[in-house]
C-alpha cells in the first residue's frame, strides 16, 4: 500500500485560530482510493521546521501534501523553505503567474501583479502548480522517490488544486472503503446490534457518531466490503441511509424526490435549522416549500393560527401544540408533509413537568397527525442541534415508509 504524508502549515491552526480541514479532507480522499496515510501533522510558518519535516519523510512515503504559507504576506514562508531545503533560488514563473492574472478583471490584475515577487515564485529547481481557484501559484518537484506538492491553505484553492493535481492519486479503482450512515441509535448501542459485522477479523470498522447520524465505515476487501455493507443493511434496514446519502437532508430530498412529496417545516427553538439543513441540498427547492419559524406564542397563533385556548390549556411545549403547528406548517404552505419542533432549549425554562430539554416534535401528512416527545441532555446548543436532527430523522422515516 503507497503512504502519504499530509502536512498542515500555520500558526493560525496551532493558536486555534483557524481550524484544519484540508489534511483531513484529503486524507479521506486518499483512503478511499487505497492510499496508507502514514502521517497528519500540524506545523507553525517557519522555515526551518518545515524544511526538518521534509527531510523527515522525504523518501519514506511516495506523497506528500503541504497546505499552506504560499500567500503574500510575511508569514508565508513555505516557498522559502522548499527552495532551502532543494538549495536553490525563487525565481517568477511569469508565463504560469500571467496564466492566474489573465482570469481576473484589470482592477483586480494590477494588484495582483504586485504580488508576483511571491504568489508567483517558484524554486528553480520545482515547477509551479496552476491555481484554478485563486491567485497564488503551487509548487511540486520530486525528490529520492517522493513526490511533493505544495498548495494554498485556503480550503476552496486546496480542493481544487488537489482535485486538479492529484485526480489519479484520489481516484478510486476498487469500493475498499464504505461508509454507511445510520439514524436514531447510540453509537454504544449500535455497536452490539452489529456486533456480526464488527467481528470479522478480515474487516478494519470504524464507529464515528454525530449528532443524529452513527457513521459506520467499513474497510477491506472490495468483495468483503460489499458483503459487510449488505449485513449491516439487513440488520438495520429502516435506519441506514440511502446509498449516496452523507447527510439525513440529503436522504430526505432523495426520498421526496423519488415520491413527489412536498414537505415544509414550523420551528420554535430550533429557530430555522432544520430548513437550513434541507436547503442545503442541492435540487430542495423541488420538494421543500419553507419553514415558518414561529418563536413566541404571538408568532405560533398569527401566523400558524393554534388556538390561545390550547396554548393556555397546555403550553407552547406540548404534544397539542406540536400537532398544531405542524398541522398548521402543512396548510400555509400547502405541503402533504410537515413536521414541527417546539421544546425548550434552555439554560433557563425548565421545570419539573417540562425539564430542560424537553423537545415535542408534530408530524402532519396528508390529514393525519401525530406527536413525538424527546429530552436531549447537554447545553442550549446541543439540544437545538439534536432537535433538529430529530426532526429531519422524523421526515425521512416517514417518506420512506410512504406507500408511493
Amino acid at each position: 500500500m503507497k503512504r502519504a504524508v499530509l502536512i498542515a502549515i500555520g500558526d493560525e491552526l496551532l493558536s486555534g485560530l483557524r481550524q484544519e480541514g484540508n489534511c483531513c479532507w484529503l486524507a479521506g480522499k486518499l483512503s478511499r482510493a487505497g492510499w496508507n496515510v502514514s502521517l497528519m501533522e500540524v506545523i507553525p510558518d517557519d522555515e526551518e521546521k518545515i524544511q526538518t519535516t521534509l527531510n523527515q519523510w522525504i523518501g519514506k512515503s511516495e506523497l506528500i501534501v503541504m497546505s499552506g504559507g504560499l500567500g503574500p504576506t510575511h508569514d508565508d514562508r513555505t516557498r522559502t523553505a522548499i527552495a532551502s531545503f532543494l538549495g536553490c533560488s525563487l525565481e517568477i514563473d511569469q508565463k504560469a503567474y500571467d496564466e492566474i492574472l489573465f482570469r481576473y478583471p484589470p482592477d483586480m490584475r494590477k494588484n495582483l501583479a504586485r504580488c508576483a515577487d511571491s504568489q508567483g515564485a517558484v524554486p528553480v529547481l520545482a515547477k509551479a502548480v496552476h491555481n484554478p481557484a485563486g491567485s497564488a501559484l503551487g509548487i511540486t518537484f520530486t525528490a529520492t522517490g517522493s513526490k511533493v506538492f505544495a498548495f494554498p491553505g485556503v480550503p476552496r484553492e486546496f480542493r481544487a488544486m488537489v482535485e486538479a493535481e492529484l485526480a489519479e492519486e484520489i481516484r478510486v479503482r476498487e469500493k475498499t472503503v464504505c461508509s454507511l450512515y445510520i439514524a436514531g441509535w447510540a453509537e454504544s448501542l449500535l455497536k452490539d446490534r452489529l456486533a456480526p459485522v464488527i467481528m470479522q477479523k478480515d474487516l478494519h470498522i470504524s464507529i464515528l457518531p454525530s449528532p443524529g447520524l452513527v457513521e459506520f465505515v467499513i474497510r477491506g476487501t472490495s468483495e468483503r466490503t460489499a458483503a459487510a455493507e449488505r449485513e449491516v443493511r439487513g440488520l438495520v434496514p429502516a435506519d441506514c441511509l440511502p446509498s449516496g446519502a452523507h447527510s439525513l437532508s440529503e436522504a430526505i430530498i432523495t426520498l421526496a424526490l423519488q415520491k413527489k412529496i412536498t414537505i415544509a417545516c414550523a420551528e420554535s427553538c430550533t429557530g430555522g435549522m432544520v430548513g437550513m439543513e434541507l436547503t442545503s441540498v442541492p435540487g430542495s427547492s423541488s420538494v421543500f416549500l419553507g419553514s415558518a419559524v414561529c418563536y413566541s406564542n404571538q408568532a405560533k397563533k398569527k401566523i400558524l393560527s393554534i388556538d390561545d385556548s390550547l396554548l393556555e390549556k397546555y403550553g407552547a411545549v406540548s404534544s397539542q401544540c406540536a400537532e398544531a403547528m405542524a398541522e398548521g406548517a402543512r396548510g400555509i404552505f400547502e405541503a402533504d408533509l410537515a413536521v414541527s419542533v417546539t421544546g425548550i432549549a434552555g439554560p433557563g425554562g425548565g421545570s419539573a413537568e417540562k425539564p430542560v430539554g424537553s423537545v415535542w416534535f408534530g408530524v402532519s401528512f396528508r390529514g393525519k397527525n401525530e406527536a413525538v416527545h424527546s429530552i436531549f441532555p447537554g447545553d442550549r446548543e446541543a439540544v437545538r442541534i439534536r432537535s433538529a436532527m430529530k426532526a429531519l430523522d422524523i421526515l425521512r422515516r416517514k417518506i420512506a415508509e410512504s406507500g408511493e
